[in-house]
C-alpha cells in the first residue's frame, strides 16, 4: 500500500498562495493547481476510498463526493481571502454532505496533516442518543478512550459543551463530564512532511483504525 502521492510541489503551492491569497496569483497558478495539487489529491482520495471500502459500506462513494472546494465561503468572514490554505475531503457513506455521521475527515496543509473523525454536528435525536449510550454504560466508555491506541493517536475527546442538560442525564454527566459535549470528534496532528511520506495512506488508516470502537460505540 506504499504510495507517494505529493511532492515538495504541493506544500509550496500552498506557501506561496498563502501571500498571495488572491484570484489574480491563482489564475496565474491555476495549472499548477491542477496537475501538483487538485489531480493528485483526486488520486489519493480516491485510494483512500478503496482502503476504507473493505471494511465500511460505502455505497459507489467517488473521490468528487468526498472533496471540499478550495474557495472559501466568505459571505460571513471577515477574512476575505477566496481560497483555503489546505486541500480537505470527508469520507463516509454520503460523503462531503454527511457532516453528521462519523467518518475519515482529513486535511492537507502546508504546516500540519490533521486526521479527524467522531462526532461533528450530530443532530439534536443523534446528540441526545450519544449522551444516553454514555451514561448508560460509562465503564465502556471509559475503557474506549483510555485504550492505548486510541490515547496515542489522540488523547482526548473534543468538542464544545453545553451548559444545561436534560434532567434525565444531570446525574451521570457528575461521573461523566463529557455528556455536556455538543460535539465528540478527535483530532490527530502530525507535520506536513508526512504528507510527502510513501506511508501516507497507511498512516492515515492506522490512526482511524484506532477511533474504530469509539466510532461503533457512540454510533
Amino acid at each position: 500500500m506504499k504510495k507517494q502521492y505529493f511532492t515538495e510541489a504541493y506544500l509550496h503551492f500552498f506557501m506561496e498562495l498563502a501571500s498571495n491569497n488572491h484570484k489574480d496569483w491563482f489564475d496565474q497558478n491555476r495549472s499548477r493547481y491542477q496537475t501538483e495539487v487538485k489531480a493528485k489529491f483526486e488520486a489519493f482520495v480516491g485510494d483512500l476510498i478503496a482502503a476504507l471500502k473493505k471494511d465500511a459500506e460505502l455505497g459507489d462513494l467517488k473521490a468528487g463526493d468526498c472533496i471540499f472546494r478550495i474557495n472559501k465561503d466568505v459571505r460571513f468572514s471577515k477574512d476575505k481571502s477566496p481560497y483555503k490554505l489546505q486541500m480537505s475531503a470527508l469520507v463516509v457513506k454520503g460523503g462531503k454532505k454527511q457532516m453528521q455521521d462519523p467518518g475519515l475527515y482529513v486535511e492537507l496543509g502546508p504546516e500540519f496533516l490533521n486526521i479527524y473523525t467522531g462526532f461533528y454536528m450530530p443532530e439534536k435525536e443523534q446528540l441526545l442518543k450519544i449522551r444516553k449510550k454514555i451514561a448508560s454504560d460509562p465503564n465502556g466508555f471509559v475503557k474506549i478512550i483510555n485504550d492505548k491506541a486510541f490515547k496515542q493517536s489522540f488523547g482526548e475527546v473534543r468538542g464544545e459543551k453545553s451548559k444545561i442538560l436534560p434532567k434525565e442525564l444531570k446525574e451521570a454527566a457528575k461521573e461523566q463530564e463529557l455528556i455536556f459535549n455538543k460535539q465528540f470528534y478527535l483530532v490527530h496532528q502530525v507535520d506536513a512532511e508526512k504528507i510527502l511520506e510513501d506511508d501516507l495512506l497507511v498512516y492515515i488508516l492506522k490512526h482511524f483504525k484506532a477511533a474504530v470502537q469509539f466510532n461503533r460505540f457512540l454510533n
